[in-house]
């Protein structure tokens, strides 16, 4: 009994120092891929400090008299954006990572990763922690640039961020991991980004609260924002970053998490995903 039980401690005890060791090979790579590609760290900051910039010089009073949770008083505009542009940091990331997933595929380097001696979902689930990880890291480089523009936090409001950070990154990366899945062609991207990005993005409260659609009348938008899963990564860091938990917002981003890389992994089956609807047909 004593022995079989040792055996077994044995074998979890390889399998978890060879899942480790997958995630440290998918992590130096994509680290590498990070660094060499200098543009990249430029290109997710440009964008969300452009917006920072212009938006909050523009409509530094736009918040208008109320004052909204977690909010304990009045705060400018370039307080209020930050949290959605840390999402925007987040969903662009995300959208980049899986882009890499797509030319990996094209490449042929995709099934070479896939065959690996490991589960499927073990493998995605480390491709996804790697670049949730270089995401939250980008966050925190736009939080220290953000300083400069008047948009301050208490020391302890970024530790308290970091769980809602990694929870938002992993929702967001399983939801472009899942549609990788469905783009055949790196250049589709463009569509997503479009048809994906931007409607999340701005049917959001990243920009404006949504308590100001449903009293400027747009009941409608209003609705379509409270299906958003983005809407409630945006909140999830708001909140955290005022050392509050918004219960309604983690429930959303953990479920959604767990449905979108439920489906990227069905997606990436074999036996009912990508791989069988892209192999050729043999000859008869």
């Amino acid at each position: 009994m004593k022995a079989a039980r040792k055996q077994r401690y044995t074998i979890n005890a390889m399998y978890v120092a060879h899942v480790m060791r997958a995630l440290r090979a998918v992590t130096m790579r994509e680290t590498v891929k990070f660094v060499q590609q200098r543009g990249r760290l430029l290109s997710a900051l440009v964008r969300p400090l452009i917006w920072l910039a212009v938006f909050a010089a523009g409509f530094h009073n736009g918040l208008g008299a109320s004052v909204i949770p977690p909010y304990k008083a009045h705060i400018g505009y370039e307080v209020y954006i930050v949290p959605g542009l840390l999402g925007m940091i987040l969903l662009f990331h995300g959208m980049q990572s899986s882009l890499s997933m797509v030319y990996d595929r094209e490449m042929g380097v995709m099934r070479l990763l896939l065959t690996a001696p490991l589960p499927r979902w073990v493998l995605l689930a480390c491709k996804l922690a790697a670049g949730t990880a270089l995401s939250v890291i980008t966050c925190y480089v736009f939080l220290a640039v953000c300083i400069a523009f008047g948009a301050t936090f208490e020391p302890i409001g970024w530790l308290a961020v970091l769980p809602a950070l990694i929870l938002s990154g992993l929702m967001l990366g399983a939801l472009w991991l899942f549609l990788s899945v469905y783009i055949r062609q790196v250049e589709n991207f463009a569509g997503a980004m479009n048809f994906v990005m931007f409607p999340m993005f701005f049917f959001s409260p990243a920009l404006y609260p949504l308590s100001q659609l449903r009293e400027g009348g747009s009941q409608l938008l209003y609705d379509v924002s409270l299906v958003n899963p983005f809407t409630y990564a945006v909140e999830l860091i708001r909140f955290a970053l005022y050392r509050t938990i918004e219960p309604v917002a983690a429930l959303v981003v953990v479920g959604a998490t767990a449905l979108f890389f439920l489906l990227a992994v069905i997606g990436y089956d074999p036996q009912r995903g990508l791989i069988r609807r892209t192999a050729p047909a043999q000859p008869a």
